[in-house]
C-alpha cells in the first residue's frame, strides 16, 4: 500500500495555538500512530492576524518596522518578503492587540501605522502587496493609511483633522496629490475575508464598531464621519465588497490606492504555495479554533477545503469548537471535524491544553484515515 501523504493546512487557534503549533502538534499526533507518513505542513491565514507568520512559515523572510500604533504610541510591526512580492498585515500596525486591556479608542484609533508599514514594504522593493486586512482596533475609513502615504485631510480652516473616524466629521478637503508615487507601480491586492461596504446597516461601524469598545452613540457618530468622508472621496467605491473591511481600511485602499478586492484565503494559498502542495497529498488536514457559520463565509478552512475538493482529496479538520452539523460540514467538502471540546469539555482546560489535546485528535485522524 502506498504512504500516505497528508498536508496540515490549518489556521491559528485563536488564543491558544499559531498556525505553526497547529501543524507541529497534528504532525506529532499523526506520526504516533502511523509513523511512516509523510506529512508536509503548510499553515494558512485569511487576511486577518497570523497572515504574516503564516507567509514567514512558508518561506518568506520576517522584516520589521517601528511605526504609529493605533493610539498614537510606536510599536513594533512585521512584514513579510519574498523577492518583489510583500505580504502586510494591518493588524500588525493597527490592531486591537496594540491596545492595553480594557482600552479602546473607537473615536480616535488610527491606521497610520499601516501606510507607515505600506511604505516599508515599498521601500524594500516590493511591487506586489498582499495587504490582509483585519483585527483592526480602528474604524477611520483607511484616512489615517493614506495619510502616512502623503494624502492630507483637511478642516474647513485648512487644518489637519483629528485623528481616528471621529475627526472624519469636520472633513472639508482632501488632497490625494502628495501620495506617494510609487503606489502608481504596485500591485496591491486588499485580501479580507468580510465583503462588508462601508456604512449602512451592514457597514463597518454598525457590524464590527461594538468589538473597538463602540458605544450606540459612538457607531451613530462614526458611521455619519465616514459616510461624509466617502462623500469627499467617492461614495460609490463606499458600497463595494471589502470597503467595510477592518474599519473602513478597505474603502481607503480601493479609493485611493488602487488595490483590488480578493477574498484572503484565495489570496494567501496562492501566494503560499497551495496548489503544488495540494498535488502531492492524498489526505488534508485543515482547521481553526472555531468551526462554525462564519468559517463557512470565507475562512480558511473553507478555502482550504473547496480547493481540496476541486482537486478531488479528501479533507478533515481539527478545531477547538464544532459549532456546524455534519450536513454543513460536507457541504464545505469537510469529510469529519475533530473537535477538542469533545475530549475537554471545559473551554478553559480545553484552550489551556490545546496542544496535548489536538496531538490525541490526530492521533485519532491516522487511526480512522491512515490505518
Amino acid at each position: 500500500m502506498e504512504t500516505a501523504r497528508v498536508l496540515v493546512a490549518a489556521d491559528k487557534f485563536k488564543g491558544s495555538l499559531t498556525a505553526v503549533q497547529v501543524a507541529e502538534r497534528v504532525t506529532a499526533g499523526l506520526r504516533r500512530v502511523a509513523p511512516d507518513v509523510r506529512v508536509e505542513t503548510l499553515p494558512v491565514a485569511d487576511g486577518g492576524d497570523g497572515t504574516v507568520a503564516a507567509a514567514v512559515a512558508a518561506g518568506f523572510e520576517r522584516r520589521e518596522a517601528r511605526v504609529t500604533g493605533p493610539l498614537g504610541d510606536p510599536v513594533t510591526a512585521a512584514y513579510a518578503l519574498r523577492d518583489s512580492t510583500a505580504v502586510v498585515e494591518m493588524a500588525e500596525a493597527s490592531g486591537l492587540q496594540h491596545l492595553p486591556d480594557g482600552v479602546f479608542a473607537p473615536l480616535t484609533a488610527t491606521t497610520y501605522g499601516s501606510g507607515e508599514l505600506l511604505r516599508a514594504a515599498l521601500e524594500a522593493g516590493a511591487t506586489t502587496i498582499v495587504f490582509g486586512v483585519g483585527g483592526s482596533a480602528t474604524t477611520d475609513g483607511g484616512a489615517g493609511m493614506l495619510a502616512a502615504l502623503g494624502a492630507r485631510f483637511l478642516d474647513a480652516d485648512g487644518k489637519p483633522v483629528g485623528p481616528g473616524g471621529g475627526g472624519l466629521a469636520e472633513l472639508a478637503e482632501a488632497d490625494l496629490s502628495g501620495l506617494d508615487p510609487r503606489l502608481a507601480d504596485v500591485d496591491l491586492i486588499l485580501a479580507s475575508d468580510v465583503d462588508n461596504p462601508l456604512t449602512g446597516p451592514k457597514g463597518a461601524p454598525e457590524v464590527y464598531g461594538r468589538q473597538k469598545g463602540a458605544s450606540e452613540e459612538d457607531i451613530a457618530v462614526l458611521d455619519a464621519a465616514l459616510t461624509h468622508y466617502a462623500s469627499v472621496l467617492g461614495p460609490e467605491t463606499a458600497a463595494l465588497p471589502g470597503a467595510g473591511a477592518a474599519g473602513g481600511i478597505g474603502y481607503g485602499a480601493l479609493v485611493a490606492l488602487g488595490a483590488r478586492f480578493r477574498p484572503g484565503i484565495e489570496v494567501m494559498l496562492d501566494v503560499l504555495g497551495f496548489a503544488p502542495a495540494l498535488a502531492r497529498a492524498t489526505l488534508v488536514i485543515t482547521g481553526e479554533g472555531s468551526l462554525d457559520e462564519q468559517t463557512l463565509h470565507g475562512k480558511a478552512p473553507a478555502g482550504v477545503a473547496a480547493a481540496a475538493r476541486e482537486a478531488g482529496i479528501e479533507v478533515v479538520a481539527v478545531c477547538g469548537r464544532l459549532a456546524l452539523s455534519q450536513e454543513a460540514l460536507s457541504g464545505a467538502g469537510i469529510a469529519r471535524a475533530y473537535a477538542l471540546a469533545e475530549l475537554e469539555p471545559d473551554p478553559a482546560v480545553s484552550m489551556a491544553q490545546a496542544g496535548p489535546l489536538l496531538e490525541r485528535a490526530a492521533e485519532s485522524i491516522a487511526r480512522d484515515f491512515l490505518s
